[in-house]
């Protein structure tokens, strides 16, 4: 290993992160989030250590066993929506992270907060509004 990639290893072991886990069925879906949002929200942000799941049950194991930051669900899942999901995870999981439910339309709002969701954002995905609410998310958590 050259002297410049220890730098890059030491600085990226000290660098702070924060853990989001990422849940929809669908791998287009996850790859918009992870291409909108990036490995940072903003320039302020720390970088993002991401955990994508595709099953419910993946879901509820990580964040038993696990420590996140911020959890994004896909409210439109086929198999198991995200809405249903959140809704059992802040209701059975003591300290349950902030959640933010991705919606097909801006209309479904009330739906999400049934679901007791942190925050919303209407799908088609907008990368700038995507960003946003997760560099706020995580910077209020």
């Amino acid at each position: 290993m050259t002297a410049v990639e220890h730098e890059e290893v030491a600085a990226a072991e000290t660098e702070s992160t924060v853990s989001v886990l990422l849940y929809s069925d669908d791998p287009a879906t996850r790859a918009q989030v992870l291409t909108g949002v990036g490995r940072r929200a903003s320039i302020n942000s720390p970088r993002i250590l991401w955990q994508e799941v595709a099953t419910p049950a993946a879901v509820v194991d990580y964040v038993e066993n696990g420590s996140y930051d911020l959890l994004i669900l896909d409210g439109e899942s086929a198999k198991f929506g995200g809405m249903g999901l959140c809704r059992s995870l802040k209701t059975e999981i003591y300290q349950c992270p902030p959640v933010l439910l991705l919606i097909a339309r801006a209309q479904d709002a009330w739906l999400a907060s049934w679901s007791e969701a942190d925050a919303v954002v209407s799908m088609p995905l907008d990368p700038l509004e995507l960003q946003e609410t997760v560099a706020d998310m995580l910077a209020s958590s």
